[in-house]
């Protein structure tokens, strides 16, 4: 009887052993799920989150993650309370996606408070890696200055050389607008004009007004989600493509794209970092997600999500820890990327993400052979020239 008693002790001692070993993470993914980005971001990056938690296999490797969701509502006093919460109560260790650059960049400044991590995927200003930049983030997706680097480029060498900016009153709008004019203007472009309109809006017809008297060749939209949408529909109702101008999307999704039909989309030139069809894994991927998603293919916000969170998990099993939100980060910088998604790339000092770009134009429904069949490539933009050189950022983090 006493043996039996040791050898139960002995085991329940392995069986607590084993269970304290267990490191519990806890990620929240934070957005928008009811308003103008839900589409783009939404429950999508929850489902991408765990898919990434399952692929990782990350029970297997002794790491209990959970997975929470709330919305932001795009305002950044709900963003920064929800933040703070989760930080300070409610045990959440990495916070990913934070569409909306004016929260972004609110919840950017508690993580580094509270020395949590913090991979942005949904939120588009290049402040994140420059003058805000944070040892506690990661800029993973995409930004202004890649946004305007590939599209504004590309608008300007096909002849676009006059602009006018239809631009979302806050903080991603002025910034992307900031990066598409400096590099317009290097590219030897001209900028006529630019207008602000609200955030988020619905009636855009006093702005195109304005951008069709301009005479610009090119009427850009520094907005997204719901506002590029509105604004690509009612462009086509003043006949602005007929009359000549062309419209840049300087930030489209596929959920766009495919909400507004090809018969209205056809031929928007855009930037994006990830597109379903790209390949055999981005496919398998997809067609996975999509099972999940009633039928809906990943936006290049979702795939963020899914990649940041495998590389997030990927540094935790490295440090068997994941209480230090710098060491954390700084073990994501130390490690290369690599992910079915994004494939090969690394994050730098900044914090940026670094990989690959691709340059779309919106294919005529005489093209398309399916239902999410709705890009045509026009060209890769090179992981080492797809983003802001880290020496023109202002980052505090880069040395020299």
């Amino acid at each position: 009887m006493k043996l039996k008693t040791l050898l139960l002790g002995a085991a329940l001692t392995v069986i607590a052993a084993a269970a304290q070993a267990q490191t519990a993470v806890k990620i929240g993914v934070l957005n928008d799920r009811s308003g103008l980005y839900a589409d783009i971001s939404g429950e999508g990056s929850a489902i991408a989150a765990r898919m990434a938690i399952e692929d990782f296999k990350a029970s297997d490797k002794g790491i209990k993650a959970e997975v929470v969701v709330a919305d932001h509502q795009n305002k950044p006093d709900i963003g920064s309370a929800i933040a703070r919460q989760w930080y300070d109560r409610d045990g959440v260790d990495m916070i990913v996606d934070v569409p909306t650059s004016s929260v972004a960049l609110a919840v950017a400044q508690i993580a580094k408070e509270k020395n949590k991590v913090y991979i942005n995927s949904g939120g588009g200003t290049s402040d994140l890696t420059g003058v805000q930049c944070s040892p506690n983030t990661v800029h993973w997706t995409y930004d202004t200055w890649a946004l305007a680097n590939g599209t504004g480029t590309a608008m300007v060498q096909r002849g676009g050389n006059t602009w006018f900016f239809i631009t979302a009153d806050y903080a991603f709008g002025a910034a992307l607008e900031r990066d598409a004019s400096a590099l317009v203007k290097k590219a030897g472009g001209q900028i006529l004009g630019s207008v602000k309109h609200p955030f988020p809006g619905t009636d855009f017809s006093s702005f195109l007004l304005q951008a069709q008297a301009s005479g610009a060749k090119v009427v850009a939209l520094a907005n997204a989600g719901g506002d590029t949408i509105n604004s690509v529909k009612q462009a086509a109702e003043f006949g602005i493509v007929k009359g000549g101008q062309s419209i840049a999307g300087l930030l489209v999704f596929i959920t766009d794209v495919k909400s507004l039909g090809l018969q209205v989309a056809q031929g928007l030139v855009l930037t994006e970092a990830f597109y379903w069809d790209a390949n055999d894994q981005t496919r398998a991927f997809s067609k996975r997600f999509a099972e999940k998603a009633g039928g809906k293919m990943p936006t290049m916000v979702q795939a963020g999500v899914y990649a940041g969170t495998l590389h997030y998990l990927k540094a935790v099993e490295a440090l068997k820890s994941k209480d230090d939100g710098v060491k954390v980060v700084n073990k994501m910088k130390e490690m290369p990327t690599d992910d079915p998604l994004f494939g090969k790339g690394s994050i730098r000092a900044d914090g940026r993400k670094i990989h690959d770009m691709y340059l779309f134009e919106v294919k005529k429904p005489s093209e398309s052979k399916g239902e999410w069949d709705l890009y045509k490539t026009l060209a890769t933009i090179p992981a080492d020239k797809a983003f802001r050189p880290m020496s023109e950022g202002g980052c505090p983090l880069v040395k020299g």
